[in-house]
């Protein structure tokens, strides 16, 4: 079984870039590209990692992060952005993000904060 993650972006590009990064790692993708939409589907579908921009035009992803967190079985999450500081890597690791990653960002970098922050897939 497949395990679902939640890729929100809002630049389409990069979402797609992410979305087949992780497929390629065995996950099924849903993409998101606003807050609203990430925060209906957290509240859908369960995930075994959400990715979310920083950023979103409808918001902050720290909403994503702290609704992510708040979920009966709570799920890790990576925040990305493009406006790398100090204040906002300590806010989202606060709101309970696992992870912060600058943007851009290579692929290298990508897959090993992947690597360390998704959970292992359920046996057969």
């Amino acid at each position: 079984m497949a395990r679902r993650v939640l890729v929100v972006e809002d630049e389409a590009d990069l979402a797609t870039t992410c979305a087949r990064l992780l497929r390629w790692q065995g996950c099924d993708v849903v993409c998101a590209d606003s807050r609203q939409a990430a925060l209906w589907a957290i509240h859908t579908e369960p995930f075994a990692l959400v990715i979310t921009d920083l950023r979103l035009p409808d918001g902050d992803g720290l909403d994503v992060v702290r609704a992510a967190r708040r979920i009966p079985t709570p799920t890790p999450v990576i925040v990305f952005t493009a406006f790398v500081s100090e204040s906002s890597r300590r806010a989202a690791l606060e709101a309970g993000a696992s992870e912060y990653l600058g943007k851009p960002f290579s692929v290298d970098a990508f897959r090993a904060v992947v690597g360390r922050t998704l959970p292992p897939a359920p046996a057969a």
